[in-house]
């Protein structure tokens, strides 16, 4: 599947978000960016939750400078990871472009 990439400033500081469908609000959810391939244990950075709704919930970062996660200028692949009781799934959310 091709996603659009979601342009952010370097100098900006905001939440980025993606939508996991099936979340109950209540799992841990982490996010990672990775420049290519999937991310290894310790890309990992702490997300929460947001804009919960019967059909799932938005899992989100701040990203850029003071943020949870600071990343230099280029492209990013955005991954989510849910824990739930019995299942940790791993989702691939799409490009983040740095400039």
């Amino acid at each position: 599947m091709m996603h659009d990439a979601l342009s952010i400033s370097s100098l900006s500081r905001e939440y980025v978000y993606a939508w996991v469908g099936g979340a109950l609000g209540i799992e841990t959810v982490e996010v990672a960016f990775v420049r290519a391939d999937e991310p290894g244990s310790g890309d990992w950075k702490t997300a929460e939750w947001a804009n919960l709704t019967p059909a799932g919930a938005d899992a989100r970062i701040l990203v850029g400078p003071g943020g949870t996660v600071t990343l230099t200028d280029g492209l990013w692949q955005m991954w989510v990871r849910v824990t739930a009781v019995t299942e940790t799934p791993v989702l691939y959310s799409g490009p983040v472009n740095i400039f």
